[in-house]
């Protein structure tokens, strides 16, 4: 059975979707079968291929299974911004229900590895009454906290992990990535989070001026072999 999570991140912005595509990357320079999933994305970009949003390809780019798209993203609004107002403005009903329909179909594909990406921070609404966090409870994933490494990222990180708990999931695990390369007490801030986390660092990525998912993928290689027997 694939060992399965959902990933999460302290804010928007904090490399969420760039992260995951190094761990697929890491799982895939490891012989190991696996994919991405966005089950909600806000923000299409066209193509010659069509209507897509940049952080579904970029988990399609780097996983060994090879999805549709329509698959991958199931849901993709037009405008960049939080999900529940695009989805008003195209007068589209999301809900929790149907994310996880899509999700359990894509799930059936056999894989060693699966990611469940979630967009922005883990209480982003889907409408009035439901959150992307609902999502992950559905799907009884554990989750991967990405933490955005930038002044006030131990609050944002101390806050989601107390949130994920009391939604009843574990905290599988959580990635320090740094996108502030001038965050003042850097190391001090990472002990910090060391010693509050109740979950282990699986990797530690570093700023990244290109941001390259291919040497970011080298963070992943101690912590895979404990993600695959996590769950």
């Amino acid at each position: 059975m694939a060992a399965r999570y959902f990933i999460t991140g302290t804010d928007t912005d904090v490399g969420k979707t760039f992260s995951a595509a190094a761990l697929l990357l890491a799982a895939e320079r490891r012989g190991l079968r696996s994919f991405g999933l966005k089950p909600i994305a806000a923000g299409a970009e066209e193509s010659a291929t069509g209507a897509g949003n940049q952080d579904a390809l970029l988990l399609m780019q780097h996983s060994s299974v090879k999805l549709s798209y329509a698959q991958v993203n199931p849901v993709l609004l037009q405008e960049p911004i939080a999900p529940h107002i695009a989805a008003q403005r195209e007068g589209k009903n999301v809900n929790v229900s149907r994310l996880a329909g899509y999700c359990r179909g894509a799930l059936m594909t056999s894989a060693d590895l699966v990611l469940v990406e979630g967009a922005g921070g883990w209480r982003v609404p889907l409408n009035r009454s439901e959150t992307l966090a609902d999502l992950a409870q559905e799907l009884k994933l554990p989750v991967i906290l990405v933490v955005g490494m930038r002044l006030g990222c131990l609050n944002h990180a101390l806050l989601t992990a107390e949130a994920v708990a009391a939604d009843g999931l574990p905290l599988a695990g959580w990635i320090a990535n740094r996108i502030d390369p001038a965050m003042s007490c850097y190391q001090e801030n990472l002990d910090t989070l060391k010693s509050l986390l109740r979950a282990p660092l699986l990797a530690e990525i570093p700023y990244l001026a290109d941001a390259s998912v291919n040497d970011a993928a080298q963070a992943f290689e101690r912590s895979l072999a404990y993600l695959l027997n996590k769950n």
